[in-house]
């Protein structure tokens, strides 16, 4: 049985809602809580306060930022978070999307469609104990960076964990995210092309 206290070897992921406020503002800057402490996810994982105050010292000494990534892949940066700080309430942060490349823009359609629920994070558990109900209380985390995702993949999901594979249940809900977030993103960009064109005839 692995020991809870003990550092994980894997990248984990754990999403946050955009009920927790995720806003576009002049479209192309975003703000929101990629992180919320003190609430069990469905995973059974209860984030604590302070949890990332170590990780964020550390980048900051490093001279190094928290990356934005497009649904989690590092080879698709799409803006870069300008403020990551912990309050009451869980991790801020607030970051501007890269217009001048593409999954930047279409992040932001999807932002303005409201095809995108929230943000993601990507860590790594340094310390974290079991309470007396089983749940992991994450009490230091390493943070890698924070992703827009149109949908989450997984309530929480290990990268290179083992386990069995998507049930056609969970298969035929990705599905219809996906064609969901095609249609939301459709109709908004038809929305801007039908404002272009009716301001080419005025």
């Amino acid at each position: 049985m692995s020991d809870p206290n003990k550092a994980a070897d894997v990248l984990e992921r754990k999403y946050c809602s955009s009920v927790n406020s995720l806003n576009l503002k002049d479209g192309h800057v975003i703000e929101g809580y990629a992180s919320l402490f003190g609430m069990a996810d469905r995973g059974g994982d209860i984030v604590e306060a302070g949890a990332y105050a170590r990780s964020l010292t550390a980048l900051e000494k490093d001279g190094r930022r928290v990356k934005m990534l497009w649904q989690h892949d590092p080879s698709q940066p799409i803006g870069v978070w300008e403020e990551v700080r912990e309050d009451k309430r869980g991790l801020f942060v607030r970051g501007r999307l890269l217009d001048g490349i593409a999954r930047g823009r279409e992040a932001a359609h999807l932002l303005s469609a409201g095809a995108i629920d929230g943000l993601s994070i990507g860590y790594r558990t340094v310390v974290a104990r079991k309470d007396d109900q089983g749940r992991r209380l994450l009490k230091d985390l390493e943070l890698w960076e924070v992703s827009l995702v149109t949908f989450p993949m997984l309530p929480e999901a290990r990268i290179g964990g083992k386990g069995d594979g998507p049930g056609e249940r969970v298969l035929s809900e990705l599905a219809d995210a996906f064609e969901n977030a095609r249609r939301m993103l459709a109709r908004s960009q038809a929305r801007d092309v039908n404002a272009t064109e009716d301001r080419n005839d005025r």
